[in-house]
């Protein structure tokens, strides 16, 4: 997992289609904003989730946590 830091303003460039810029920072939360293609799908995890129709139960058992962060292995 890469964690970075960024202050208000800056950005976070994923691949070449993909920017994330911090919009706003109080106490715990933070606001993002994200600017990709429309056929990309942005949702909050619960919301993925439920439209996946996947219960943490099954995403824990069905998916192998090292295929996407291999420091976990």
């Amino acid at each position: 997992m890469l964690v970075l830091s960024r202050k208000k303003g800056e950005r976070i460039v994923i691949g070449d289609r993909i920017v994330l810029t911090v919009v706003d920072i109080r106490g715990d939360r933070v606001r993002l904003a994200f600017d990709a293609p429309s056929e990309v799908s942005i949702h909050r995890e619960e919301i993925h989730r439920r439209l996946a129709g996947y219960s943490p139960a099954a995403v824990r058992s069905a998916v192998d946590e090292s295929t996407f962060f291999p420091e976990c292995a």
